[in-house]
């Protein structure tokens, strides 16, 4: 396929730009003389490669080839979605998470769960390995990565057979950097942001590649401050669902202070020109102090106070994470290769809190408790893939995954009293679990003409034993399950012609329940607030289907439709004190339609557009103490805007705005979004980029909403320090190689010079 056809000046000069980073063969012809092809040159985002080939009869020198790459923002695929991360001026600064919240289709809710189109359930995966954690852990880890670590994300909601079936909506995966440049090179940042609180974010990017080795260092040190406001409005009603009974008010200022580091290394080895072994390790060290104050106010019905409650807490965080994968691939033919990963995660998680309640009156009382919470997660995973092309355009792949995942949580309540802490065994809690998860694949990709059809089948066996400790309160005890399933996966595009791209896909997917959530225990949120898990949740099973048509790659309009069964909600219960318990469970079925629109063009040569929008509309049944019937329609939408100046400089304006929208039966939020503005500056002969970035320059990026329980309600809004302007310098170095004379017989020289 010809990506580009030019014609050199008199010279023998030409220039090659805003090709997408990948390989490229060059093929040079000139009357009188030899035609030459070149071998496959990898291009990479933002860089300049270039190239000098001489024709055979030592006569006229095409001097040289300047290939440049320009990625825009986000990219609409037949099959995926991607955000490219470097590609953004104000995604400075950062965070993986923050990168997914102005990702197009993907909302976060204040519980951590990331839903894609409207729908709950995302399987996260970093290189193409699951992270095996989800809800708050799975927050923590993606609010302290940063991204300028990761080079693209990938938004997959049909992913192929190869994939786990995990991930109700469908897939998200982090890529990371990695350096395809021979010699030795790399890159530094230095970003310093400031808000309410500091925000300090650096990291180091080095690489070694020569003919049989590759190595790779990356290293990430933040250390930062932030805050999260909390107000809480709480209204109780009597038996006739009316009448105010009582309000409680609760506003909570908390901060939060850290330092994580964030270390991934690796090697890989040309065993031969057909094998390839390699070897990563990477590890995560997060601390984090999380002191925080409440004001309790319960209000009788005609709105005098009746009793205050302040609470002091405070809140210590320290998560130690670490991994290696040894990988190998060996390719037996053109058209046949072979790929194993053997993989051992541990995460390490310990959580310290104490509470400190004081009533505020003549004669009040004090109360103080604490707890000790270490959760220890231990993961082994092996798996292998099969790739067979045939000369039909025909290509087969079959695999096999194992994993076995065990997690030890111990969490220890203490009361105090006559001055000593006393166990508290009715809240004290030892949960055991057990998982392993067994799968087999296949998938067949056959390409037509200007039709390519691909079809998966998975399946899937899983089977787990936990285990509740009792203690001299508790009662000891266990349950377990096993079950299997088929999960197949169909995609079909069509170019119809130059211009437009038609596509069909449909697959079923399983979301299973977060090891934690099935933990039947309470664990303390604050004195009037509680979280449970559910022994008895089951997996959500889901039906994807949709259709697609992209014009130019400029305009892509997709309809995608699901069905969910035993659907993963939020469960809000109000107990007998009054106090609010947070659980999840199953609720029934749920259908979703969603429309998505994303256009991306250059308006003119300086200024580049793209912008996405996607309306979901979901129906909800079920019962808890009354039947819930919900239909709602809610949108998400995304632009970005950057703007080319000269002379090394550019300039970027995005934003977000998600409207009113549910995800679970009772709560609803409210309408959020930010804008980001964003400066950068090439400099050091376009080794180096300066960047000043603005986000959320109106400070409108809140989360708010109402959650309805029995006989209550409650109104809530989260605000976080997320007005932040940052700096940052970015700085890259390499080896330039020099040219080497070659003489290829009649073909004549060709001489390389690859700069980084």
């Amino acid at each position: 396929m010809i990506i580009r056809h030019k014609i050199s000046d008199k010279e023998g000069k030409t220039t090659i730009q805003d090709i997408e980073p990948g390989e490229y063969v060059c093929r040079v012809s000139m009357a009188g003389y030899a035609s030459f092809t070149s071998e496959k040159i990898a291009v990479a985002a933002e860089s300049v490669n270039e190239k000098t080939f001489v024709l055979s009869s030592g006569a006229k020198t095409l001097t040289a080839i300047k290939l440049t790459a320009r990625k825009p923002p986000i990219q609409q695929l037949p099959d995926k979605t991607v955000i490219n991360i470097d590609a953004g001026i104000t995604n400075v600064g950062a965070t993986v998470l923050d990168m997914l919240e102005k990702s197009p289709g993907i909302t976060v809710d204040r519980s951590g769960n990331i839903n894609m189109k409207g729908k709950q359930g995302v399987l996260v995966m970093m290189d193409g390995k699951p992270l095996y954690i989800s809800g708050a852990e799975l927050i923590t880890l993606l609010e302290n990565m940063n991204a300028g670590q990761a080079e693209l994300i990938e938004l997959m909601d049909n992913p192929p057979a190869k994939y786990d079936a995990a991930g109700n909506a469908g897939i998200i995966n982090i890529k990371t950097k990695k350096n395809r440049q021979r010699g030795f090179n790399g890159s530094a940042n230095l970003s310093y942001g400031q808000g309410r609180y500091y925000k300090s974010n650096n990291s180091i990017s080095l690489n070694y590649r020569n003919n049989k080795f590759n190595y790779f260092f990356n290293y990430n040190i933040v250390a930062n401050k932030n805050f999260m406001d909390l107000y809480a409005l709480r209204t109780y009603y009597k038996a006739d669902e009316t009448t105010v009974e009582s309000v409680l008010q609760q506003p909570t200022v908390m901060t939060a202070r850290g330092k994580n580091n964030i270390l991934r290394m690796g090697a890989d080895y040309a065993l031969s020109n057909k094998t390839t072994l390699g070897v990563m390790v990477s590890a995560f060290a997060l601390s984090r102090k999380n002191p925080g104050d409440a004001t309790a106010q319960w209000l009788n019905n005609n709105g005098s106070t009746d009793s205050v409650i302040l609470t002091h807490s405070d809140n210590n965080v320290r998560w130690k994470n670490g991994g290696i994968n040894a990988n190998l691939k060996h390719v037996f033919s053109a058209t046949s290769e072979l790929s194993a990963d053997l993989d051992y995660i541990d995460y390490d998680i310990s959580n310290m809190q104490v509470f400190k309640n004081d009533l505020d009156a003549p004669g009040g009382y004090s109360e103080a408790s604490k707890g000790d919470l270490d959760a220890r997660i231990r993961i082994y995973a092996a798996k292998a893939d099969y790739t067979k092309s045939f000369s039909n355009n025909l290509k087969m792949e079959t695999g096999w995954k194992s994993s076995y995942i065990r997690t030890n949580n111990l969490a220890e309540y203490y009361f105090m009293q006559l001055n000593d802490w006393q166990p508290d065994y009715g809240k004290t809690n030892h949960f055991l679990y057990d998982e392993n998860i067994h799968a087999l694949y296949t998938d067949t990709e056959k390409q037509s003409g200007r039709i390519t059809a691909k079809l998966g089948l998975r399946y899937e066996f899983t089977g787990y034993k936990a285990r509740q400790a009792g203690n001299s309160i508790v009662k000891d005890s266990s349950f377990s399950r096993n079950y299997g399933g088929l999960f197949p996966s169909a995609f079909i595009s069509w170019q119809a012609d130059s211009a437009n791209l038609f596509s069909i896909s449909a697959g079923r997917r399983i979301e299973r329940p977060a090891f934690q959530k099935l933990n039947p225990f309470v664990f303390v949120i604050n004195k009037y607030t509680y979280q449970r898990g559910n022994p008895f949740y089951k997996p959500q099973y889901t039906w994807n289907a949709g259709i697609s048509h992209s014009y130019k790659s400029m305009l892509t309009t997709s309809l995608d439709y699901s069905i969910v069964k035993d659907y993963f909600s939020q469960i809000f219960l109000k107990d007998s004190t009054g106090s609010f318990v947070y659980t999840e469970g199953n609720v029934g079925k749920v259908k979703s339609l969603s429309l998505t629109v994303s256009f991306q063009s250059s308006v003119f040569s300086w200024w580049f557009i793209s912008a996405d929008a996607t309306v979901t509309y979901k129906r909800m049944k079920s019962e808890l103490w009354r039947v819930f019937n919900v239909s709602f329609t809610q949108m998400n939408t995304n632009i970005t805007n950057q703007f080319r100046l000269g002379k090394g400089w550019s300039a970027e304006l995005s934003g977000i705005y998600t409207t009113k929208s549910q995800q679970d039966l009772q709560e609803v939020l409210d309408p959020t979004g930010q804008v980001s503005i964003g400066l950068a500056k090439q400099v050091l002969k376009n080794k180096g980029t300066v960047k000043l970035t603005a986000r959320d320059i109106f400070y409108t990026q809140s989360m708010a909403g109402l959650t309805t329980f029995y006989n209550a309600q409650e109104y809530f809004k989260i605000t976080r320090d997320s007005r932040v302007c940052t700096l940052s310098f970015t700085y890259r170095f390499g080896k330039q190689f020099k040219s080497l004379p070659q003489r290829p017989g009649g073909a004549g020289e060709e001489v390389d010079r690859v700069g980084s």
